[in-house]
């Protein structure tokens, strides 16, 4: 789907892909015990990592909500930052990552996810210094550069269809992606069951229903609702979600951030709650 991906500065995503990429040998202390010493000898690929922050001159600022990065055992890293979906080729070198070429998408995205993409291309550029701490699939990873700035990521399980509590966390129409409506933020979400049920709210009322899967279709019954009024922002957003909750849809799981799209272009982007661990 072309939905709800951000657009990212090239010169990031180089460096997420590069420290994601291969298996660092530390030298010094790089062992690690898996109680919270930073090692530089776990491998970066195949794991899913969380995009947590960005700390730019001294100033920290929360990444967006599905912001990820994923490399492969070939040298190629792929993921978003919430809005843009990004590839990148990478080359590792002990704990230092270099940027290689890379590609994105260019959806319209929101002011503030626009502008952590753009702190991040600033930020990030050159060689990028990489450090893990823990182990197992609680792990997380740190990228400085030499400058002092840094990004926060954490490894993080994939998340299933059913029995996931989905927060909305935006809305898609054809090519742009918008943030909710001001207020509503935390307001709605969705649970598919195993039984085909699906509930939660839309923003202002609580619903459920019936969705059937399958493949990459969701074909959604016509929902039942309560009936309340609710204030402006949060009727526009149950209205744009029922316009997306109708009928058959294409869903996608990336991950922890799942997306799903009506027949006439309407989309929503929801995420599952971070992982306990």
């Amino acid at each position: 789907m072309a939905m709800y991906k951000q657009r990212m500065a090239v010169s990031v995503l180089a460096l997420f892909t590069l420290a994601a990429c291969g298996t660092e040998s530390g030298s010094g202390s790089g062992s690690g015990d898996g109680s919270g010493t930073v090692r530089t000898d776990v491998p970066l690929s195949g794991v899913h990592w969380s995009v947590s922050s960005l700390t730019v001159g001294g100033k920290k600022t929360t990444a967006p909500a599905g912001a990820h990065v994923s490399i492969d055992s070939a040298g190629k890293a792929t993921g978003n930052l919430g809005c843009n979906r990004f590839t990148a080729d990478v080359r590792l070198d002990g704990d230092k990552v270099t940027v290689g070429q890379n590609t994105s998408t260019g959806m319209a995205c929101a002011k503030d996810v626009q502008e952590f993409e753009n702190a991040m291309g600033e930020a990030f550029r050159g060689e990028l210094k990489a450090a893990v701490a823990g182990r197992g699939e609680e792990k997380n990873l740190t990228l400085t550069t030499a400058q002092g700035d840094s990004i926060a990521l954490t490894s993080e399980p994939p998340a299933p269809l059913t029995g996931t509590s989905w927060k909305v966390t935006g809305l898609v129409s054809g090519k742009s992606a918008s943030s909710l409506p001001a207020g509503t933020e935390k307001k709605a979400h969705l649970t598919f069951a195993e039984d085909g049920s699906v509930e939660g709210n839309l923003g202002c009322n609580s619903f459920h229903g019936k969705a059937a899967v399958s493949g990459s279709t969701l074909t959604f019954e016509p929902l039942a609702s309560t009936r309340k009024m609710c204030a402006g922002p949060e009727m526009e957003l149950e209205r744009a979600l029922l316009g997306v909750l109708e009928g058959r849809t294409t869903y996608e799981i990336d991950h922890r951030s799942l997306s799903i799209e009506a027949a006439n272009g309407k989309a929503l982007d929801a995420t599952a709650p971070a992982a306990k661990g």
